[in-house]
């Protein structure tokens, strides 16, 4: 009984050793299938790269009698001076630099400028003549400090009374005002931009602007492209062939020049040409209040006008905006080409159809 015991005592001793060894072996075979971790790869990638904001350009400013645009900010107050355009004062200082010249007529059909300095001041300006009533008015209107030597009677009274900031050439002779040696008087007084500021701080004037005009621009020239071609235009104040303006187009600077008796305008100071955008001629009413000739011109009234811009013509009317000679279109004011202007102003009693002719 004792033999069979420990017999069935080995048996299973050696059926636990089988069991223990298929466990292991199937555990092991376990492991054996146990998929490994597939190896990720590193794909190298080009980072993009980081944009830096770009600096932002200056602040453009539209001059707003040139409408051209300016990374200055220009607050200077408006300078409009007589400036002589009798043939022996040619040719003239500063007026290549002027954002507007206007031309009157003053007596004995003779012309003379007023030229509207506000983008810059020139360094020399003249020959300087005697103002007119209409003058002082113009200024007023826009606030512009009114350079002059000399007045007539109603012009004096209106002077005299600080009607508008001014300088005088009957006060300053010889101090803000200088006499050239090239010329005879009246055709050689003269006045520096440093003199004319000098004397805006004489009189206690304002040096900054108060008014801007209500004129419009253009984007480019292309826009202007519309209504009859006019290439060249002539422009008579009298028969008188010293004040007959010729101004011919040029396609390649689109600008006008401007030519009388055959001789072009040039800036004696400077030697430069004097290139236009905008030839404008308005018709006003003229009326002669002396033996001397002298004119009464309505500024005010409005009337006919003719633009002239980009090779091209269209037919308008004007209008006295706030105290500026504005061309209309439509009831509103007609776009400028950004660059300087030419303003005519004639006579009623002549007219735009006397007065002016163009061809393409």
């Amino acid at each position: 009984m004792k033999g069979k015991k420990g017999g069935w005592l080995l048996a299973l001793a050696i059926m636990l050793l089988l069991l223990s060894a298929c466990s292991k072996k199937e555990k092991a075979g376990a492991e054996e299938i146990v998929p490994e971790p597939e190896e990720i790869e590193e794909v190298e990638t080009e980072e993009e790269p980081i944009e830096e904001p770009e600096e932002e350009g200056s602040l453009l400013y539209q001059e707003p009698f040139t409408g051209m645009l300016s990374e200055e900010e220009k607050w200077a107050r408006p300078v409009l001076a007589t400036i002589n355009n009798h043939p022996h004062a040619r040719p003239q200082s500063g007026i290549s630099q002027a954002d507007i010249i206007y031309e009157f007529m003053a007596e004995g059909n003779v012309t003379r400028f007023l030229a509207l300095f506000q983008s810059e001041l020139p360094e020399t300006v003249g020959p300087i003549r005697s103002a007119r009533d209409y003058f002082i008015y113009l200024a007023k209107g826009m606030d512009a400090f009114y350079v002059a030597h000399g007045y007539s009677p109603d012009a004096q009274k209106l002077l005299a009374n600080r009607y508008v900031d001014n300088v005088n050439g009957m006060q300053y002779d010889g101090t803000l005002f200088k006499r050239s040696s090239e010329r005879k008087a009246p055709h050689n007084s003269y006045i520096t931009g440093e003199n004319i500021v000098a004397a805006m701080e004489k009189v206690g004037a304002s040096d900054e602007i108060a008014k801007t005009p209500p004129f419009t621009f253009h984007e480019s020239v292309e826009d202007a492209k519309i209504g009859d071609s006019a290439s060249m235009i002539v422009v008579r104040f009298s028969s008188s062939q010293d004040f007959i303006n010729t101004f011919s187009y040029d396609p390649g600077t689109e600008t006008y020049n401007r030519t009388v008796n055959g001789i072009l305008t040039l800036d004696k100071a400077n030697g430069e040409q004097v290139g236009l955008s905008n030839i404008i001629v308005m018709e006003a009413d003229h009326r002669t209040i002396d033996n001397v000739g002298r004119q009464s011109v309505d500024i005010e009234s409005g009337g006919k006008a003719l633009l002239f811009q980009a090779g091209n013509v269209k037919e308008l009317e004007w209008r006295n905006v706030e105290g500026f000679l504005v061309p209309m279109e439509n009831g509103v004011p007609a776009k400028l080409v950004p660059g300087k202007t030419w303003i005519h102003i004639i006579p009623t009693y002549t007219g735009i159809s006397k007065s002016v002719t163009y061809t393409p």
